[in-house]
Protein backbone atom coordinates (compact mmCIF):
# COMPACT_ATOMS: atom_id res chain seq x y z
CA UNK A 1 0.00 0.00 0.00
CA UNK A 2 3.21 2.25 0.63
CA UNK A 3 3.89 2.56 -3.15
CA UNK A 4 0.38 3.78 -4.02
CA UNK A 5 0.47 6.42 -1.12
CA UNK A 6 4.08 7.89 -1.96
CA UNK A 7 3.94 8.45 -5.30
CA UNK A 8 4.62 11.40 -6.81
CA UNK A 9 1.34 12.53 -7.67
CA UNK A 10 -0.42 12.41 -4.71
CA UNK A 11 2.75 13.85 -2.74
CA UNK A 12 2.44 16.95 -4.91
CA UNK A 13 -1.28 16.90 -4.54
CA UNK A 14 -0.77 16.90 -0.68
CA UNK A 15 2.16 19.49 -1.39
CA UNK A 16 0.15 21.51 -3.17
CA UNK A 17 -3.30 21.37 -1.04
CA UNK A 18 -0.90 22.73 1.86
CA UNK A 19 0.08 25.75 0.16
CA UNK A 20 -3.21 26.49 -1.27
CA UNK A 21 -4.49 26.26 2.69
CA UNK A 22 -1.86 28.19 3.50
CA UNK A 23 -3.07 31.03 0.93
CA UNK A 24 -6.45 30.70 1.62
CA UNK A 25 -5.97 32.07 5.29
CA UNK A 26 -3.83 35.00 3.97
CA UNK A 27 -5.52 36.10 1.58
CA UNK A 28 -9.11 36.73 0.11
CA UNK A 29 -10.54 34.76 -1.97
CA UNK A 30 -11.14 35.59 -5.83
CA UNK A 31 -11.70 33.58 -8.91
CA UNK A 32 -7.89 32.69 -9.40
CA UNK A 33 -8.34 31.24 -5.95
CA UNK A 34 -10.99 29.09 -7.33
CA UNK A 35 -9.28 28.15 -10.01
CA UNK A 36 -6.07 27.49 -8.58
CA UNK A 37 -8.99 24.61 -5.82
CA UNK A 38 -9.95 23.27 -9.32
CA UNK A 39 -7.09 22.36 -10.57
CA UNK A 40 -6.35 21.04 -7.19
CA UNK A 41 -9.21 18.84 -7.38
CA UNK A 42 -8.13 17.81 -11.11
CA UNK A 43 -4.59 16.59 -10.05
CA UNK A 44 -6.43 14.67 -7.13
CA UNK A 45 -8.86 12.67 -9.29
CA UNK A 46 -6.03 11.76 -11.80
CA UNK A 47 -3.40 11.02 -9.64
CA UNK A 48 -5.97 8.57 -7.77
CA UNK A 49 -7.60 7.54 -10.69
CA UNK A 50 -3.61 5.98 -11.79
CA UNK A 51 -3.26 4.56 -8.48
CA UNK A 52 -6.59 2.41 -8.96
CA UNK A 53 -5.12 1.57 -12.46
CA UNK A 54 -1.85 0.33 -11.07
CA UNK A 55 -3.23 -1.55 -8.44
CA UNK A 56 -5.58 -3.34 -10.67
CA UNK A 57 -2.78 -4.31 -12.91
CA UNK A 58 -1.16 -5.62 -9.99
CA UNK A 59 -3.98 -7.54 -8.81
CA UNK A 60 -4.14 -8.66 -12.80
CA UNK A 61 -7.38 -6.93 -13.20
CA UNK A 62 -8.42 -5.62 -16.72
CA UNK A 63 -7.75 -1.47 -16.86
CA UNK A 64 -10.06 0.75 -19.23
CA UNK A 65 -8.88 1.58 -22.11
CA UNK A 66 -8.59 4.98 -21.92
CA UNK A 67 -5.88 4.17 -19.04
CA UNK A 68 -2.42 5.11 -19.94
CA UNK A 69 -1.80 1.44 -17.89
CA UNK A 70 -3.60 -0.16 -21.00
CA UNK A 71 -1.06 1.29 -23.38
CA UNK A 72 1.82 -0.53 -21.41
CA UNK A 73 0.02 -3.84 -21.15
CA UNK A 74 -0.27 -3.91 -25.11
CA UNK A 75 3.27 -3.32 -25.92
Amino acid sequence: MGKYLFGTGIIGAVISGFSLLRALREETFTWRTALAWISWAITVALAVGAIIDMRRIDQGKPVPADSPAARRLKD
